[in-house]
């Protein structure tokens, strides 16, 4: 989960995420630091009010490290400043993308003066929100940049891995344990986890690029790899531009390079980054107007639905002593089902606005359908009906905060040699921060992902006779996913160990000890292992194959 949670976070109410966080509307993009006016007295004290009542944590309002600029605003309509400003940055980036697409297209201006006007817009989005904080952002990209420069290319990827997301932990804990525990406001470690998905992935594109050979590159990797290393405007442009800088998504460099240069509407027929087909070349440029609208209206919808229903239905209430002992288990199930359902427009709204701004810039054309229309999904983060009515813990993660998968694959689960999906849900957690709620759900993740890895290898084939046997089998595991997801990332939104245990203990950790006997039970192929053999069946015939899916991976 991203930037968008953490903003999510500044929404006034525990989130959960799967990408960093949530908080307002922003998911991922900010956690929320907190100046302390009392000084320890103070932090203690809500400390110990956070311990005694978790879901208070962030029902206080707390003070804005941004600009004051839009205090009367936050006074009238009685919502937190950060909040405030982060949602009038990204309606004025939205502004401003339609006048850059406008007025500095690429066939008026050069890429020079696109960079120039996207990295100082970033900054000042960047000032505006989070105040001296977003220096953090110039640190980070700077010491990165370091070393790219001056490592050696053969590990360069490596140390740039360690130092980018060694500070981001850093300022984490910084953030948590120095600043207020479970206090949300104007989060500057949330746009430095898009930042360091940013940095990580160019490290390992320009070592891709420029120390490896064609045969050793999947095509997708072929398609990302970087064949010089950039500038420092074009590196501070692709890493702080304004489209991304408050909210995300993270994205390709070479497909931000196609954006700002203007050839990304060129035809690429062999496949992209995410391993899709991008359809036929047209004469005229596509315009992105009526999908910027559609994502506005799906902005408004999910904003009303969780603004309306987040009150209505907290997690919170599952871990009530006098809701565990006089709700019988049943109506428990259908009540924590309902309370994640209302939490997830949230990121609905965060990530589709960020995306809409994005497009309207021009940015995240993906080719055409096959009815040919225009695709703007290239860097979209999220697929709602596809989430909601996912069949499998695999599809519901695949479409849920969809460029941190990638990111995730791309850097981890292709390359690490041992045991790829625990070091995947691993990095995972630490890219998150360091709640320790955090890292409950990503270890229950993984028991939950191998479980159902079994039972579809195991069960699935018997309910594929017949189409009423598939509806079934739909059915039962579209309840199954619902309940498991929703188990699962009740610690992501309580963030602390004891609310988080009190709730497994309330269920008898029941989905852990049925997902450790389906595991034992049933026997599973390793999906690496399959994808290996596949890829190096064809290549004795001196072809080559993409071993991996862009969505074998999730957060």
């Amino acid at each position: 989960m991203t930037t968008a949670q953490s903003a999510a976070r500044r929404s006034g109410s525990s989130s959960t995420g799967g990408g960093g966080g949530g908080g307002l509307f922003i998911i991922g993009a900010a956690e929320g630091s907190e100046t302390n006016p009392r000084g320890e007295d103070a932090r203690k004290e809500r400390k110990d009010l956070y311990v005694q009542h978790p879901s208070m944590a962030t029902q206080s309002t707390a003070s804005c490290t941004g600009s004051a600029l839009l205090q009367p605003i936050s006074d009238i309509i009685n919502l937190p400043l950060d909040q405030v400003n982060f949602v009038a940055c990204q309606l004025f980036a939205l502004l401003m993308a339609v006048w850059f697409r406008l007025y500095l297209h690429p066939s008026k201006t050069s890429p020079f003066v696109r960079h120039v006007v996207a990295t100082l817009l970033g900054f000042y989005l960047a000032l505006f929100c989070f105040g001296w904080y977003s220096l953090h952002f110039l640190v980070q990209s700077g010491l990165s940049y370091s070393v790219i420069v001056f490592a050696g290319l053969e590990r360069m990827h490596k140390y740039c891995f360690i130092v980018t997301l060694g500070y981001l932990i850093v300022c984490q804990i910084t953030r948590v344990y120095v600043f207020d525990y479970g206090m949300y406001s104007a989060d500057f470690t949330g746009p430095m986890m898009v930042i360091t998905q940013k940095i990580t992935s160019l490290a390992f594109e320009i070592h891709d690029g420029l120390t490896k050979r064609e045969g050793q590159l999947t095509p997708g990797q072929k398609y990302l790899a970087i064949r010089r290393i950039p500038s420092l405007l074009e590196y501070l442009s692709y890493n702080c531009n304004f489209m991304g800088i408050l909210a995300g998504p993270t994205c390709a460099y070479n497909d931000y390079m196609a954006f700002i240069e203007g050839t990304c509407y060129e035809p690429r027929h062999q496949e992209n980054a995410n391993g899709k087909e991008n359809g036929k070349l047209k004469q005229s440029e596509p315009s992105p107007k009526d999908d910027v609208i559609s994502k506005l209206c799906t902005c408004a919808i999910s904003l009303a639905i969780y603004l309306s229903l987040c009150k209505l239905i907290p997690v919170e209430r599952a871990i009530d002593e006098d809701f565990i002992n006089n709700t019988p288990f049943h109506l428990q199930v259908v009540y924590l089902y309902l309370a994640m359902l209302a939490l997830r427009p949230k990121y609905y709204f965060v990530w589709t606005l960020a995306d809409a701004i994005n497009n309207a810039a021009g940015f995240g054309f993906n080719g055409y359908n096959k009815n040919g229309s225009p695709r703007w999904d290239l860097i979209s983060n999220l697929r709602i009906l596809d989430i909601e009515f996912a069949t499998s813990f695999k599809l519901f993660l695949d479409n849920w905060n969809i460029q941190t998968s990638l990111w995730l694959k791309r850097v981890c689960y292709e390359r690490c040699p041992v045991n790829a999906t625990a070091a995947t849900f691993l990095l995972s957690a630490m890219w998150h921060g360091v709640y320790p709620g955090y890292y409950l759900t990503f270890l229950s993740g993984i028991g939950m992902t191998m479980a159902a890895r079994a039972v579809r290898h195991n069960v699935r084939p018997y309910f594929q006779v017949s189409d009423t046997y598939k509806r079934i089998y739909d059915v039962i595991t579209w309840a199954w996913t619902q309940v498991a997801i929703s188990y699962t990332v009740v610690p992501f939104v309580l963030l602390a160990v004891g609310p988080s245990l009190k709730f497994y203990r309330s269920w008898y950790f029941c989905l852990h000890l049925l997902c450790l006997l389906v595991v034992l039970a049933l026997p599973v192929r390793s999906r690496r292992r399959d994808a290996k053999g596949r890829q190096e069946s064809p290549e004795k015939d001196g072809g080559a194959t993409n071993n991996c899916s862009p969505k074998d991976k999730t957060t």
